[in-house]
């Protein structure tokens, strides 16, 4: 069983025109469907995926509405496990992440790039409470983003600052870090946190990757691809230089994320 726990797709209205705003911001980024969610279905049959997850993104707090609807529409809590988001900023934030939970969605994404916080600003700490008195999964975008302005909001020392606050299953993407992976091995590595694997093809060296696992534990290790913007194939095609068990692999691409998503099968 393959289960991908970082996608991305949009409402069929405006995939076309977000792909498009997305690619050219992160320096003409390739990407490999359409975005939208009968494109995600298709790659994932095409490439052996049994279950993804989609992670939505509220860039404002007038979106934060729409966005949960759109994840209500395409989830099934089966194949396809849609999260939705919260504007921190917003003032009805925690009333809204009481509807995410009425609307039978298992987890919330931030990003602290698009949504302008510091992962370990106190003002996040009612979030995060909210947020682990639901049962929400919680990911966050980790590292640097490349169609972000400077400064990045969501390096390792600031979740390290934050952990204490969030009780939680919660997800460091991109390795914990995009292009971070010194600073997750010195700082993060251990903790209670899950690091998926997204952006680790031809982004994160092997050596450092292979370093992560050992002293994070395969246990906590999510197979993920960023999807639009990378594939199956490809993470695969790394991880599989990795060394690992086919135990280690077994957890990663399927075992953790059938466990947190209560995956009974």
């Amino acid at each position: 069983m393959l289960i991908d726990f970082h996608t991305h797709c949009f409402p069929d209205k405006i995939a076309p025109k977000a792909l498009e705003k997305l690619a050219y911001s992160s320096g003409g980024i390739e990407y490999y469907t359409d975005g939208t969610i009968g494109g995600l279905k298709k790659s994932m049959g095409e490439e052996g995926v049994d279950a993804a997850v989609i992670l939505n993104i509220a860039t404002n707090e007038h979106q934060m509405e729409s966005v949960n609807n759109f994840a209500a529409s395409v989830n099934n809590n089966s194949d396809i496990f849609a999260f939705g988001s919260v504007y921190p900023d917003a003032k009805n934030a925690l009333d809204e992440l009481e509807r995410i939970k009425s609307l039978g969605l298992k987890g919330v994404k931030l990003h602290p790039e698009y949504q302008k916080f510091y992962v370990d600003d106190e003002k996040m700490k009612p979030i995060y409470k909210k947020i682990s008195q639901l049962g929400l999964i919680l990911v966050f975008h980790a590292g640097y983003d490349y169609g972000a302005e400077l400064p990045f909001h969501g390096l390792p020392t600031n979740f390290k600052n934050a952990l204490k606050w969030i009780d939680t299953p919660t997800v460091a993407a991109h390795w914990g870090g995009i292009d971070c992976g010194i600073e997750v091995l010195e700082m993060l590595c251990g903790t209670d946190l899950y690091f998926d694997t997204s952006f680790g093809y031809c982004q994160m060296p092997r050596e450092i990757a292979m370093k992560i696992i050992e002293k994070h534990g395969a246990d906590k290790m999510l197979f993920a691809t960023d999807s639009p913007w990378r594939t199956r194939a490809m993470e695969k095609r790394f991880l599989n230089t990795l060394e690992l068990s086919d135990s280690e692999l077994d957890a990663i691409y399927n075992g953790n994320a059938k466990r947190l998503l209560g995956i009974n099968q």
